[in-house]
């Protein structure tokens, strides 16, 4: 079967998912929101330079605990790090990948905002 340009490039699109409006974000700071059965928080960083918007996995993996939404957002050897608030590891942003520990990592999820609504790329199944 063959399959035109655009049918590859939706194969290995994502999908996208509102999961909240643009007013629920809360600037400099973790939302937490659902999403096919995970918990994802949502950081909006609008004086960030380029990206402003990032969805990270709330899961912290060293306590176990959904946390990562509460933690503090701030830059380490200039990248974006969220802190978790209960042992301190820091997850840059952009690839959830831990500093103190870097075979701890986070998932991310693509995210944007379209006419007011938060948006998360989940996987198209096929």
């Amino acid at each position: 079967m063959n399959l035109s340009n655009s049918q590859r490039a939706d194969a290995h699109s994502p999908r996208w998912q509102s999961v909240c409006s643009e007013h629920d974000l809360v600037c400099n700071s973790g939302v937490v929101v659902w999403l096919d059965g995970a918990q994802v928080a949502l950081f909006y960083l609008p004086q960030a330079e380029g990206k402003t918007l990032y969805a990270i996995d709330n899961h912290d993996p060293q306590s176990g605990a959904n946390v990562i939404g509460r933690g503090l957002v701030g830059s380490l050897k200039g990248q974006l790090v969220v802190a978790s608030p209960l042992y301190k590891q820091h997850f840059r942003l952009e690839d959830g990948c831990c500093l103190e520990y870097p075979q701890q990592r986070l998932r991310v999820w693509p995210v944007r905002l379209n006419d007011g609504q938060v948006q998360v790329g989940v996987a198209n199944e096929h």
